[in-house]
């Protein structure tokens, strides 16, 4: 780990933002899975909320481009239980749609803490995402298509997000907590030692300003 890399860990993780979130309905297609997650990573966003029925999730590594790494993905096998967890967490929840009363998606204040829900390209939104439901947004379309990709979509979405939180601020200044701020750092720039740490249930060492371990007792963990 050069101090040069350490340090761009540092600088990407000032700029999460823990109250922005993504939930994909059933969106089964690799690619796209990876898209939407590539995109998650590009705009601050640190976890990703998976519905996906056969309980798997994998990462195609073409589109991913390595960014499943430091964006986190808890898989789930139906809408009801994230999207339940994030309303009870003060969540607003905003599901793409393109049918019925839908407002444009750059009416939302995506400030508020908010998770973004997508659906599956062919069957959209699950039923049961509709009693969650705050806001149903839409992208106008200028072309004879109805909608874009899913992640495309996410892509367009999340760069509103973005920047209506550039303008108040909100990358200007670090909003996760020092507790996640220390344990992600770790993850990323000693992953064997986080491994370690993980399988033998320990508590994290600290670090300090170059990214070294202080215990020098840590310094002789091996693979």
């Amino acid at each position: 780990m050069t101090l040069q890399r350490f340090m761009r860990a540092v600088e990407v993780l000032n700029r999460r933002q823990p109250d922005l979130t993504v939930v994909t309905d059933k969106v089964h297609k690799g690619q796209n899975l990876s898209a939407i997650v590539r995109t998650c990573d590009a705009n601050g966003v640190m976890t990703v909320h998976s519905v996906y029925d056969r309980a798997t999730f994998k990462a195609h590594t073409g589109t991913s481009m390595g960014s499943q790494k430091w964006v986190d993905t808890i898989v789930y096998q139906d809408i009801k239980s994230p999207l339940d967890n994030l309303k009870y967490n003060g969540y607003q929840i905003v599901a793409a749609d393109t049918s019925g009363d839908t407002l444009d998606y750059r009416e939302v204040d995506f400030t508020r803490p908010t998770a973004v829900v997508l659906g599956a390209e062919k069957v959209g939104l699950s039923p049961d995402v509709g009693s969650f439901v705050d806001h149903r947004i839409t992208i106008p379309m200028m072309g004879m298509v109805e909608s874009f990709n899913v992640s495309v979509a996410c892509a367009v979405i999340l760069s509103e997000a973005r920047r209506q939180r550039e303008i108040k601020g909100l990358y200007e200044s670090r909003q996760i907590s020092d507790v996640v701020f220390e344990k992600k750092l770790l993850e990323w720039t000693q992953p064997l030692i986080a491994r370690y740490c993980d399988k033998h249930k320990l508590a994290y060492p600290k670090l300090n300003d170059v990214g070294d371990i202080i215990d020098k007792n840590w310094r002789e963990i091996k693979q």
